[in-house]
Order: structure tokens, then C-alpha cells, then sequence
């Protein structure tokens, strides 16, 4: 069965494109971006307390029981960064005998990375949503939750040895389960399947024709989500969910062009590797203000300190030959936002969100361009019919300038010594589309008291 769920998720991931690209669209390589139209155009201000529509059911799956009826909502989103590590003092390599020689006597490369964006990537997400009575809804979410897609121009450059290029996918189906204890309570819970896969490479030296040494694995693993929305008087809505840790145990292999026995032969040899995906507490309130306007706030704490070392294991041998060092800190993301009425049918929005980055000065890698980040976004909804409405949504992402310092310190170190500066940024677009595949004129049936089997 799990060989069956792993080869059709991996036929989704390719079909689909689940990657981002250089400067990640929220902390590390977290895909915040991707998960609503309607959320982008808010800066996902309230998404814990339905604030942005259907795709507030990936923050708080008891958000679920705010859409009467049968929803199916479905988004499409471009993230096009931009960045490009310039080298900021000479790069330098450490020789085995201890001298530091500058990196052009040694035969390598002084250049920058150039652009690690590329063209960007699209990222879809779905949901849906069917009221059962007038209690009880299940539904499903789909998404991307993390992503990254790193390649950077120059494929010779000062920081090869470091990366030459980094790719993880992710695929998270969520079950959804909502129930409106009373008028003012409802609670929701989310069973998350999530397929995980990651590229990485490397160069194996210094020279322009160094080969690379690739790291790639998958996995597939499982977690849950459960959350609380309060109304505690009319126009107020509040929202408070939890999402859990993912283990994932990575199997795949390590290509290296030079052996190293006993542990490690020439060629292709198969790894495994634990690594932990963060849990996350967010919360958000809702506040109608008057019939056009209402205002939307979010917090959003991001466990980003367990995901840490990852050591990885020669199968063959069952020693770890190496590992990857992130070191990260716990994220923050603040988010406010504004809605307008303008008409029956056409609403107005804009949001403005400060996230503080996992990822600091100590532990950047020439993978991922994150800081501390800006986001100013604008967008809007259109009631085509009763049963159809658009939405459009545009994010500015202002990333703090991003610099590495392999110099001695960094938990990636190598032999080169170099230190670089980006100057990221990031701009985003999604459309989506909500159907609503009943009548909205008919009562939904109330749950019987007794029930005859």
C-alpha cells in the first residue's frame, strides 16, 4: 500500500511542479505563499480564523465548518524571486597543508553565484469542503507546504563546493474533519500524508571541472492538525490551531565520484537520513467593522529550532559519513489586513505581514537567500454567480540583504573561505476559483436527535 500512495504522490509532484525557487516565499523553505489566492492578496492576515476563505482550512481545519454547503476552491500561484550572492571579500581556500592561498592560485573560481531563481515555479493548492448536516463537514486540503528550487547561474563560481544546486518537493494530502459544537464553538482536526523529496549537489572540488557529489532521498510520512474557532458575539471571529511535527526517514542514495572506504564507494551508494519537519501554533481574529469594511490580524509561531543536524547514514556501512548542519531558530510572522466591500459582488483587500526569518547570518546557505521579510500585498474577489467567484492576489516580498560567511565558523564549513551578500526580493501572483456544487437556497438537513440503524 505505502509503495502505491509513494509512486502516486511522486507522479503528482512531477505533473505538478511542487518547487520554489532561490529566495524562499516564507521562512527557509517553507511555502506560505502557494496555499490561497485569497489569503496572498491579505498577507494571510486571519487565516487561522477563516479570515481568507477556504484556504484558511491548511491553518485551522475547524475553519472548515464556516462554509455551508458543498465548496471545492482551487489556486494556482507564480513565485518569481530574485537573488544573486556576490562575493563581498576575496575567497580564499585553505590548503591541506594549512596554507590560505587566494582561490585563483588554487584553480578555482572567484565569481559570484549569479541568479539562483531561474524563471521561479508555480504551486498549486486545493480544498473542499461538504456539509453533511447542520454540524457535521468533512473535506480535503492539498498543497505544498515546503519547497525550494536552487540553481544558481554561475554553475562555476567561489561557493561550488557549498552548492550547485538544491531541490525539495513536498505533497501534503490532509482529511479534514469539522463539527459546530454550539453557536459560538466549533473544533476541526486534520490527518496530514506528505510526501517529501529532496536533490541536493555539490561540487566535489574547486576546479571548473569538478564533478558533483548528489544527494537525493524521499520519504513519506504522516502528522495531524487540530484547531478552534470562537464567536463569542456576532462579527468576531477568533482562531487558534496547532500543527504537528512531520518525522520523515529519507531513503535514497549518495553519488560521489571519489571512495572512501569502508563506509563509502565510488559511485552510487544508498543513504538514509531523519529529518523534522517544524509544528506550528497559529492564531487569528476576525472583526466585521461594518457592512463594506472588516479587519483581519494573524500571529504565526514556526518550531524552525527542530530542524537542526541531520546526519547521514551509509546504509552498507550503517555509520554516518556527514551531515547537514541548519542550526535554525524559531520564526515569527505577524500579519494585518483590510477588506471592502465595494458592491454585492466585488470585494477589495490589501495586507501588510512582518515574518522574523529562521535563518540568520550565522547558518545561510548559498541554498536559501532568507532574512527578515516585508510582505505588502493587495488583491481582490468577484461573485460571478451564486455559485462561482474569483480571486486574484499579488504579494511584494522585501527580503533584509542575506549574507553568508563561510569563513571558519559556519556549521557547513569547508576548505574555501567565503563571504557573499544578496540582495533578495520576491514577487508573487495567484489566481483561484471557489464552486459551490449545491443549491445555496436549500436548508441543509439538521443532525437528527435518534437515529434508527
Amino acid at each position: 500500500m505505502k509503495g502505491l500512495v509513494r509512486t502516486t504522490a511522486a507522479a503528482t509532484v512531477s505533473v505538478v511542479a511542487l518547487l520554489a525557487a532561490g529566495a524562499a516565499s516564507a521562512s527557509s523553505f517553507s511555502l506560505r505563499s502557494g496555499s490561497s489566492a485569497e489569503g496572498l492578496g491579505m498577507a494571510y492576515a486571519g487565516a487561522a480564523s477563516g479570515g481568507i476563505g477556504m484556504g484558511s482550512m491548511a491553518w485551522n481545519p475547524a475553519t472548515i465548518t464556516m462554509f455551508p454547503g458543498r465548496h471545492s476552491n482551487w489556486n494556482f500561484t507564480y513565485i518569481g524571486p530574485s537573488a544573486s550572492y556576490d562575493p563581498t571579500s576575496p575567497t580564499r581556500v585553505r590548503l591541506p597543508n594549512g596554507a590560505v592561498v587566494p582561490i585563483g592560485a588554487a584553480g578555482g573560481s572567484s565569481l559570484g553565484t549569479g541568479e539562483l531563481g531561474g524563471d521561479g515555479a508555480f504551486v498549486p493548492a486545493s480544498y473542499s469542503a461538504w456539509q453533511l448536516n447542520d454540524r457535521l463537514w468533512i473535506g480535503m486540503t492539498t498543497g505544498a507546504p515546503y519547497g525550494l528550487r536552487s540553481k544558481p547561474e554561475n554553475q562555476v563560481s567561489a561557493s561550488q563546493i557549498y552548492g550547485r544546486s538544491a531541490r525539495v518537493g513536498t505533497f501534503n494530502v490532509s482529511p479534514t474533519i469539522g463539527y459546530q459544537v454550539n453557536d459560538w464553538l466549533a473544533v476541526g482536526a486534520a490527518v496530514q500524508v506528505q510526501y517529501f523529496k529532496t536533490n541536493l549537489k555539490q561540487a566535489a572540488g574547486i576546479g571548473p571541472t569538478a564533478p558533483n557529489t548528489i544527494l537525493e532521498g524521499d520519504s513519506i510520512d504522516f502528522g495531524y492538525r487540530f484547531g478552534v474557532t470562537l464567536t463569542p458575539w456576532q462579527g468576531t471571529n477568533i482562531g487558534l490551531a496547532y500543527r504537528s511535527m512531520i518525522h520523515h526517514s529519507l531513503e535514497g542514495t549518495f553519488s560521489t565520484p571519489v571512495a572512501v572506504p569502508p563506509i563509502l564507494g565510488f559511485g552510487s551508494n544508498p543513504i538514509k537520513a531523519n529529518l523534522n519537519l517544524p509544528d506550528s501554533v497559529v492564531f487569528g481574529l476576525s472583526q466585521v467593522i461594518n457592512d463594506q469594511w472588516q479587519g483581519h490580524l494573524g500571529v504565526e509561531w514556526t518550531n524552525w529550532s527542530r530542524f537542526r543536524r541531520i546526519p547521514i547514514v551509509a546504509v552498507n556501512s550503517g555509520v554516518p559519513f556527514s551531515s547537514l548542519n541548519f542550526q535554525y531558530d524559531d520564526s515569527w510572522y505577524f500579519s494585518a489586513g483590510l477588506e471592502y466591500r465595494y458592491n454585492r459582488d466585488l470585494t477589495l483587500r490589501a495586507g501588510v505581514a512582518y515574518e522574523l526569518s529562521a535563518v540568520n547570518d550565522e547558518n545561510r546557505t548559498v541554498f536559501i537567500s532568507d532574512n527578515d521579510r516585508l510582505w505588502l500585498s493587495a488583491g481582490l474577489s468577484y461573485q460571478v454567480t451564486d455559485r462561482i467567484k474569483l480571486d486574484l492576489g499579488y504579494s511584494y516580498i522585501h527580503v533584509q540583504n542575506a549574507s553568508v560567511n563561510y569563513s571558519g565558523n559556519h556549521p557547513q564549513q569547508g576548505a574555501v573561505l567565503y563571504t557573499a551578500e544578496a540582495k533578495p526580493h520576491i514577487h508573487i501572483v495567484s489566481a483561484g476559483l471557489t464552486y459551490r456544487w449545491d443549491d445555496p437556497s436549500q436548508t441543509i438537513p439538521a443532525q437528527p436527535v435518534v437515529r434508527k440503524y
